[in-house]
């Protein structure tokens, strides 16, 4: 009873507290409210769970968490269902709890929650709130100096899975790594590519693939990758690609994606704005979700048509008059991938910090394939607080250095890459860089 009462005295703070910081006319970020609340109640997100009527879907993985968790819930707004979603991508227990504070009444019931949810935190979260379904993005290094070697994150994630045996999981297959979670589990769903195709020109990525071995010890072999270790493997002890529930042929555009969806012997064909093979894999989660849950073609398509990017995930805004493609990067694969998508016809604009939420070990740079903008025509600025860094890497990805221009201040860099002609942008930025200029006042 008491923590009952806690509760909703954490809802009535987290109200007002909102109230006032509006009147103040300051920021209440994405996880003051949320870190109170919990101070308040420490078992608010338990309670939180009560007030969903059918299903708890929580997105996990090291790229593509925010992408795959705001296609789901898109999709399942658009079929009208009501949804909480952490869509800000504030995926700690703080985060979360501040968006359940701020939405959730004591009479209000939602249909679904979807969760995006940090590797390391996925394990915490479930203490508290019992997910009906887990999507599984993929698994790569970043952030080494939080998250510590490969290994280190698919051991957290697989204790959140051992947790909640009645977890229906939503598996990259072509990730040897994230597939592993679905050995010796009855509720594992496969999704994956079966062929990818361009209508461009593109540099291959050089990026390799991050896992190379069995868990045997033995060599993976691979008769298709598409990227990193993402593909068709197999090893001579018998692991090998599990069988998809959810296969899909791609064929990727400048500006869009076509994806047809193979599930139970019938294909289905959609179209999406995104761009990039590493959105593909982020389309066909959430669209393998959708169909586990009744949705069909045509409600999952309406949904496609009309998604927008989420904060900087291939989001497309007007700043001084041009077209500006923001894309964050924040680790070798992410990186490599997102540079075969850059219009080398832009003006280019990289901003690296190593803040906390960046990761301070900014030896990802080296690994990534910056090579990718040898061909670049246009200006090239490198800020944030490793803007010489970045500067260094680019010279020796091929870059001339007549061509490299270093300014720290990323709104001083802005206005750089902004001010020439009628020339597109394209902006990359690690995570804080992202959200210092998503706090700019940009026109």
């Amino acid at each position: 009873m008491l923590g009952k009462a806690k509760f909703y005295i954490s809802l009535g703070f987290a109200r007002l507290t909102y109230l006032a910081i509006k009147i103040l006319n300051k920021s209440s970020g994405t996880s003051f409210i949320g870190m109170e609340v919990l101070k308040i109640c420490p078992e608010f997100l338990r309670y939180c769970s009560h007030y969903i009527n059918n299903k708890i879907l929580t997105v996990t993985g090291t790229n593509g968490k925010s992408t795959t968790s705001g296609l789901a819930a898109h999709i399942l707004k658009c079929a009208n269902q009501k949804v909480i979603h952490n869509l800000k991508g504030a995926n700690m227990l703080t985060g979360v709890a501040n968006v359940f504070a701020l939405e959730i009444k004591p009479f209000k019931r939602f249909d679904y929650a979807v969760i995006e949810s940090d590797e390391a935190y996925l394990t915490k979260l479930y203490d508290f709130i019992k997910s009906d379904y887990l999507i599984v993005t993929n698994l790569f290094r970043d952030q080494l100096d939080r998250y510590g070697e490969l290994s280190t994150t698919a051991n957290l994630i697989k204790n959140a899975i051992d947790k909640n045996p009645d977890l229906t999981l939503i598996l990259n297959a072509d990730d040897p790594l994230v597939a592993a979670f679905g050995e010796n589990r009855k509720n594992a769903v496969y999704f994956g590519l079966e062929d990818v195709q361009y209508d461009y020109e593109f540099k291959e990525s050089t990026s390799p693939a991050e896992v190379s071995l069995c868990k045997c010890g033995k060599p993976l072999e691979y008769k298709k990758r598409f990227f990193a270790q993402e593909g068709h493997y197999r090893c001579s002890c018998g692991v090998e690609r599990p069988k998809c529930k959810y296969s899909a042929k791609v064929f990727i555009h400048k500006d869009g994606i076509d994806i047809t969806v193979e599930f139970n012997g019938i294909n289905y064909d959609f179209k999406t704005g995104l761009v990039g093979l590493y959105n593909a894999y982020n389309i066909l989660a959430a669209i393998a979700f959708a169909f586990e849950n009744g949705l069909n073609q045509a409600e999952i398509q309406t949904a496609l048509s009309s998604f927008h990017s989420i904060f900087g995930r291939t989001e497309t805004r007007i700043i001084n008059g041009h077209k500006t493609l923001i894309q964050l990067i924040k680790n070798p694969t992410g990186a490599s991938e997102v540079l075969k998508t850059v219009d080398k016809n832009s003006n280019i604009l990289i901003a690296i910090n190593d803040n906390y939420a960046d990761g301070r070990d900014i030896s990802w740079l080296w690994d990534s394939d910056f090579e990718q903008l040898k061909d670049s025509k246009k200006l090239v600025v490198t800020s944030g607080s490793r803007a010489l860094d970045m500067a260094t890497r680019l010279k020796y990805a091929g870059i001339p250095q007549d061509r490299i221009t270093v300014e720290p201040d990323i709104k001083k860099a802005i206005t750089i890459v902004t001010e020439t002609g009628e020339d597109n942008v394209t902006i990359l930025p690690s995570y804080t860089a992202l959200l210092k200029i998503n706090k700019m006042d940009l026109k």
